[in-house]
């Protein structure tokens, strides 16, 4: 087993923050890219730091909008294989900091532009977060309960998958690709583009029965027991997946309803299946369910909390779930790299960094004095 990572003597600099940019480099990062995240000091009161997305990186302040910090930019453009940006539309352009403007003097340079709506189109211009690129999808009219208002996902579906995700990917074709051309290139990255993709199967399901999906009306979304979540006697919930009719003929049989294996995807007795399921887990706890449930074939789960799966033992053994020393040496969790290479795996190496923490290490490693950074500190460079 190789010690380098995947990604080992790739450098990235990402101008990002929030979550859709930092989670893409974090991916590069824990399989060995040097990441070197910046951003501007003025954003170091907005506690919009997610330190759960900065490890394995160097963090430094710069300040974009003055020349000097201009400069240094361009200082470590001269030793950079990717850039990553999650401005508006247009912003780089003003700093004199886009694609065009880089690639002349950088030809191999992979300039990854992360948006909400992308660099073209009607709503290039507009502002908007996760749960508006969810909503223009279509993704969040699938979501929540029959006959109610759509319900907003608690996490960032759009950011890390849509942006964050595709991000990546798209950086590993254009590396692909520059091994073959040497030459880089742009890559448009649109969260609400990548949230399109995950109506696949619904709009596989309007081809065959002509029908549009409605929520929590669907096949894979509540319309029928085999493929649910109910309530337990202690007011938890468990999910049942069981589409294949094998997995379905397993629970009725161990039920006592065999009579309702042939009416897995029957319509007019669907709410009366589903009555009987409901009232047959409300008859007992969650933990004795999973007893009962587990040597059976069936395809069923919690429905896990946070605090549960932190302290699962199938993450604590994937090495999912990770205690790790942060840069004070207090212990904290972090989760661990989900894409599991046999030879060349990623690793949590060094723990999220501070705000700037590298600021000074990183300018002297590009040549400036002690003195030029103490001004470059005065002016508000760094």
């Amino acid at each position: 087993m190789l010690e380098q990572g995947a990604l080992t003597g790739l450098t990235v600099i990402d101008l990002s923050r929030l979550l859709p940019g930092p989670y893409a480099s974090m991916i590069l990062a824990d399989h060995g890219a040097r990441v070197i995240a910046i951003e501007d000091r003025r954003f170091m009161s907005d506690n919009f730091f997610v330190t759960t997305v900065n490890r394995n990186k160097e963090h430094m302040s710069l300040n974009l909008k003055t020349s000097r910090g201009r400069d240094i930019f361009e200082k470590l453009l001269d030793r950079a294989d990717v850039v990553i940006e999650g401005f508006r539309p247009g912003v780089v352009q003003r700093l004199g900091i886009d694609y065009p403007s880089l690639s002349s003097r950088h030809p191999g340079i992979i300039y990854c532009s992360i948006s909400g709506y992308g660099q073209t189109g009607p709503y290039r211009d507009r502002v908007g977060h996760d749960v508006n690129y969810l909503a223009s999808a279509g993704v969040l009219d699938l979501i929540g309960p029959a006959g109610s208002q759509p319900s907003i996902p608690g996490i960032q579906i759009a950011d890390i998958a849509g942006g964050g995700m595709n991000a990546v990917i798209g950086i590993l074709l254009a590396l692909i690709a520059r091994s073959r051309t040497g030459k880089g290139q742009y890559i448009d990255i649109s969260m609400t583009d990548g949230m399109l993709g995950f109506l696949s199967l619904p709009m596989w399901f309007r081809e065959m029965t002509g029908m549009s999906p409605r929520r929590s009306d669907a096949v894979l979304s509540h319309r029928y027991a085999c493929y649910n979540t109910y309530e337990t006697a202690d007011g938890r919930y468990l999910s049942i997946g069981a589409v294949e009719n094998r997995f379905w003929k397993v629970l009725c049989e161990h039920f006592g309803v065999p009579q309702y294996t042939p009416l897995q995807y029957d319509d007019a007795r669907r709410e009366e299946i589903i009555g009987f399921m409901r009232e047959r887990f409300r008859s007992k706890p969650i933990a004795e369910w999973e007893k009962e449930l587990a040597p059976l074939e069936i395809c069923y789960a919690k429905v896990n909390t946070l605090d549960e799966v932190l302290d699962h033992p199938m993450f604590r053994e994937r090495h999912m779930v990770i205690d790790q020393s942060d840069a004070t040496g207090k212990m904290i969790r972090q989760f661990g790299i989900a894409v599991k290479l046999g030879r060349t795996p990623g690793r949590l190496r060094t723990p999220p960094a501070t705000f700037g923490q590298h600021t000074e290490a990183i300018l002297t490693e590009l040549g400036y004095s002690e003195s030029e950074i103490a001004s470059l500190v005065r002016e508000g460079v760094v």
